[in-house]
């Protein structure tokens, strides 16, 4: 495997932990929010950041947070935490350099891939297209080293 090759699987691996790390947090916040009155936190903290309590967006925020359940929250948690796990695995296998890594991260990503579309389609974020576009380079990437270090006498032709 070439030095570039080396570097830019360790950078995939170094996202794929700030994911994880980024999950760890969510779940740890989520199981100490189980018995807390959301609602109560963002009714507090409203004017603090700028919003209105009129504005629509923290009306939307206010029924969301009310609709929160103590299983809710709990699943959120839990999911949370086994979403870290998987990209923990990814991102230490990616950094050891272990085939079994890249195979790995191709077929979850792949498999999230249309869960990532549907909220696209459904809930249209710019941030869920900034993933949906870094996760596919990160594929295609992936897919083209698998392939190059199986057949690399076709990758010497070109």
């Amino acid at each position: 495997m070439k030095k570039s090759d080396r570097r830019m699987i360790r950078g995939i691996a170094i996202f794929k932990l700030a994911k994880a790390a980024l999950m760890i947090a969510v779940g740890l916040v989520a199981l100490r929010m189980i018995h807390t009155d959301i609602a109560g936190i963002l009714e507090e903290w409203v004017p603090h950041i700028g919003f209105g309590p009129g504005s629509r967006f923290i009306g939307k925020l206010a029924v969301k947070a009310a609709e929160l359940t103590p299983n809710r929250i709990r699943d959120v948690g839990v999911g949370s935490f086994i979403y870290a796990a998987l990209f923990l695995t990814e991102g230490i296998g990616l950094w050891l350099l272990k085939k079994w890594a890249e195979w790995m991260t191709i077929v979850l990503t792949s498999s999230l891939l249309p869960v990532e579309i549907y909220e696209i389609i459904h809930h249209f974020g710019i941030g869920k297209v900034v993933v949906l576009v870094i996760n596919l380079a990160l594929l295609g990437y992936l897919i083209y080293l698998v392939r190059k270090e199986r057949h690399p006498e076709e990758s010497e032709l070109r």
